[in-house]
């Protein structure tokens, strides 16, 4: 009998941790990039794994925002959104205790297309002409 309660209450607290951390979000938000590398990883748990590159400033190194997904719909987007800018809606989970869940802790849960930008600066306004030096 006291095997049994024991047995049941860590099951209990084992159910009620993977509950907290899998609908608990340390953090979320958005990042906008261009996806760059996108598949399916696993060997018994599969789950979409990919890179996308945003780049702040042109000419400047671009950094590389690491994500996982798990639902096929997202991830059916994303492919169809490949090569082009986008905006990612992320959770970030901590504590999920195996890479089985997925490679990072950023969760996509959404995609959105997003506008070209060019990458290039404005031109500039033509340059008024300087006045003629004054000869005395």
């Amino acid at each position: 009998m006291r095997i049994t309660a024991v047995l049941s209450t860590l099951v209990l607290l084992v159910a009620g941790y993977f509950l907290f951390v899998f609908n608990w979000s340390y953090s979320e938000g958005e990042r906008a990039g261009w996806i760059q590398k996108f598949s399916s990883k696993g060997w018994l748990c599969k789950t979409w794994e990919g890179e996308m590159a945003m780049v702040s400033m042109p000419g400047s190194m671009s950094e590389k925002f690491f994500f996982t997904v798990w639902d096929d719909a997202t991830a059916e987007e994303i492919n169809k959104l490949m090569g082009k800018r986008v905006s990612l809606h992320y959770e970030e989970k901590m504590g999920i205790p195996t890479s089985c869940f997925g490679d990072t802790r950023y969760f996509v849960t959404k995609v959105i297309a997003v506008a070209e930008s060019p990458l290039a600066p404005a031109p500039l306004a033509p340059a008024t002409p300087l006045a003629p030096p004054v000869k005395q």
